[in-house]
C-alpha cells in the first residue's frame, strides 16, 4: 500500500524567504516522486499569522501541487486553512509517518495521534545545546535524524544529549533544479542569499559561547578586495540598519549589497537569483564551524545542483562528501582567495563537478528512499 507521510515545518512563518521554502518543499516534493501521499501541514502563532503570511502559503502550496494536500494551524486552536480540522484530525490515524522538520508540529491534540514520527534537525548544535540546557527540549518521537554529519563523532563538539541521532543529507529533487547555462556576461559573480544576524542568538553552552554568521563574514570581508581579476561579489543580505557599519565595511571591500525579499522573495525568484549566478561564496554560522559539526546549507545544494560551483566555510564536511572539484571548502582567508581563483581558472570544470556533488549526494530519491527504508516503509 501506498505509504501516507505527513511533512510539517515552516512556510507561513517564513514569509517571503524563498530559500527556506525549498527547504521544506523538497521533503513533500521529493516524497511526492517516490509515489508516496503526501500532506503538507504548518503550525503557526497567532502573533504570526497575518494577511502576508496567509497570502504566501496560499501561493506556495498552489503553485507547487499541494493545495488540498495541506493545512496551517493556528497554534492553541483548532482553526486552519486548507483542511479543516475534522479532516485533519482524521490524518494520523492513517498516516505511515511524520517526518517534523525542526519539531516543527507541536499542537497537542494533534501531534500525539501520530503512529511514527521522526524529528529532522536542520539547525545542528542550535538544537543539541537548547535541549541540554532546557531552554527547548526535543520532544520524544520515534526516530531523529540531522544533517549535522559529524554528530556523534569524538571531533564534535556538539552533545547527543542521549538521542540516538541518524544523520541524513538534504533532498534536493533534482528535476526542479536542473543545470542552467552560465550567464555569459562578465564578470563571474560570486552571490549568496544570507541574514546578518539570523533568527537566533549566539549560543551559551558551558564555558563556551558560539557565534553568528555575522561574525564569521567579517573574518572574510576582504575576499572581493583580495580576489582574482573579473570576480563580483554579491550577497542577497538581510541586514538591520544598526548594523550600518558592517554596511559599510562590506562596501568597501567590494561587496555589492542586494535585498533578499526583492530577488528571492519566492521559490522562484530564488531560484532565478541563483541561476543568474556564476558561483556561490558563503560563510556558515559560527556554531557550525567551531563544532566541526559538519552541517551543509540547503541553499548551497541548489547552487550545486544548477551546476554552480561552491566556495564555502568548512564545517567540517569534507568527512562524509569528497571536496575540492565542484565544492570548496574553506578555512581562512588565504583558502578563500585561493579557492576563487581555482574556479575562476577551470569554471567549465568546477561547474560539471558542482552537479555530480548533487547527484552523488543529494538526489531526493537516494536520501528520502534510505531514510523510508530505515524507519520501515516501503516504497
Amino acid at each position: 500500500m501506498t505509504p501516507l507521510v505527513v511533512v510539517s515545518g515552516a512556510l507561513a512563518n517564513k514569509p517571503n524567504n524563498g530559500g527556506e521554502a525549498w527547504v521544506r518543499l523538497s521533503w513533500a516534493l521529493g516524497l511526492r516522486r517516490l509515489g508516496c501521499r503526501v500532506l503538507f501541514v504548518e503550525q503557526i502563532s497567532p502573533d504570526h499569522l497575518t494577511d502576508s503570511s496567509l497570502a504566501y502559503f496560499r501561493g506556495v502550496v498552489e503553485r507547487f501541487g499541494l493545495a488540498g494536500a495541506a493545512a496551517l494551524i493556528e497554534s492553541g486552536t483548532r482553526r486552519t486553512e486548507g483542511l479543516a480540522w475534522g479532516e485533519l484530525l482524521d490524518v494520523p490515524k492513517s498516516a505511515d509517518l511524520l517526518l517534523n522538520i525542526s519539531g516543527h508540529l507541536r499542537h497537542d491534540e494533534l501531534f500525539p495521534r501520530f503512529r511514527r514520527t521522526a524529528y529532522i534537525d536542520i539547525d545542528p548544535g542550535f538544537t543539541q545545546f537548547w535541549h541540554a540546557d532546557g531552554t527547548l527540549p526535543v520532544r520524544p518521537h520515534d526516530f531523529y535524524y540531522t544533517i549535522g554529519a559529524n554528530i556523534g563523532f569524538a571531533d564534535c563538539a556538539i552533545p547527543t544529549g542521549g538521542i540516538s541521532w541518524r544523520h541524513v543529507r538534504q533532498p534536493v529533487v533534482l528535476d526542479h533544479w536542473p543545470v542552467v547555462s552560465t550567464p555569459a556576461k562578465a564578470p563571474l559573480r560570486f552571490t549568496t542569499v544570507a541574514s546578518w544576524r539570523g533568527p537566533f542568538g549566539a549560543v551559551r553552552f558551558g564555558d563556551r559561547t558560539f557565534g553568528l554568521k555575522v561574525h564569521e563574514f567579517r573574518k572574510f570581508i576582504e575576499v572581493p578586495r583580495r580576489g582574482p581579476p573579473g570576480c563580483a561579489f554579491e550577497v542577497a543580505l538581510d541586514i538591520h540598519p544598526a548594523d550600518a557599519k558592517d554596511f559599510a565595511m562590506l562596501k568597501e571591500n567590494g561587496w555589492r549589497v542586494v535585498n533578499p525579499t526583492t530577488v528571492a522573495a519566492t521559490p522562484e525568484k530564488f531560484r532565478d537569483y541563483v541561476r543568474a549566478s556564476a558561483a556561490e561564496f558563503s560563510v556558515a554560522q559560527g556554531i557550525y564551524v567551531d563544532t566541526n559539526c559538519g552541517w551543509f546549507s540547503d541553499r548551497t545544494t541548489r547552487y550545486l545542483a544548477s551546476g554552480r560551483p561552491a566556495l564555502v566555510q568548512d564545517t567540517g564536511i569534507s568527512r562524509s562528501i569528497d571536496c575540492g572539484e565542484g565544492l570548496v571548502p574553506f578555512r581562512t582567508l588565504d583558502e578563500a582567495v585561493e579557492g576563487a581563483r581555482r574556479i575562476a581558472r577551470d569554471y567549465d570544470t568546477q561547474s560539471r563537478a558542482a552537479r555530480s556533488v548533487v547527484e552523488r549526494y543529494f538526489d531526493s530519491d537516494t536520501v528520502l528512499r534510505g531514510l523510508l527504508d530505515n524507519v520501515g516503509l516501503k516504497v
